[in-house]
């Protein structure tokens, strides 16, 4: 059995998503060991507790990043972790919290990096007028929205589409790879050469 520490700032939807999937057996062997969030009020952190995993809050308002991220790494530690997964965490990890996990932090990004890293990625493509949109699933490496890329989807964007409608539409997508990206990295079945992840090598 594989130990899932998800981290987040917010409502996590996608959290929900994985939640979901390790619950039905769509992400086999694994189980949610601890949700973290740096806010306290973060509406993901009452969906956890309403489901009977354990939560914590370490908040990071006032502290360098790297006191805030020893802490949340002890926490991660303490509890097992296997796989860090990022799920709406509004902050950048220190390259020190980035070292403890080699190739076991995700996270999801929407859009289909290398186009559009950042915040406001679906507002950022749709403002440039792309006929294709989508999200992006990747390891955490020292830069920001750079790792390794595991799974990307994408979508058309439409005549009819507004920044909302678009990025409602990445999000659902969102919700599938995730778990997609997951079950890639659980299975051992891979390995990264260079920026490229390879699928079907021998498992670990």
């Amino acid at each position: 059995m594989k130990n899932l520490g998800i981290l987040l700032s917010g409502r996590g939807s996608n959290f929900e998503a994985i939640a979901a999937n390790v619950s039905a057996g769509r992400i086999p062997d694994a189980q949610i060991v601890v949700v973290i969030s740096n806010k306290p009020d973060a509406g993901g952190l009452e969906t956890a507790r309403r489901l009977g995993l354990t939560t914590l809050v370490i908040p990071s308002k006032g502290k360098e990043r790297e006191a805030h991220d020893h802490e949340v790494v002890a926490a991660l530690n303490k509890h097992k972790v296997d796989l860090v997964c990022l799920a709406g965490y509004m902050r950048l990890l220190s390259p020190w919290f980035v070292q403890q996990f080699p190739h076991r932090i995700l996270n999801i990004h929407p859009s289909l990096l290398p186009a559009f890293p950042g915040l406001e990625a679906q507002e950022q493509a749709y403002a440039y007028g792309v006929r294709v949109a989508g999200c992006t699933v990747h390891f955490v490496d020292e830069e920001l929205d750079h790792g390794a890329i595991i799974v990307q989807k994408a979508i058309p964007v439409l005549d009819s589409d507004d920044e909302h409608t678009l990025s409602a539409r990445i999000l659902e997508q969102e919700h599938i790879a995730y778990s997609e990206a997951i079950n890639i990295v659980l299975s051992g079945k891979y390995e990264v050469v260079g920026r490229k992840l390879m699928m079907n090598a021998r498992a670990r």
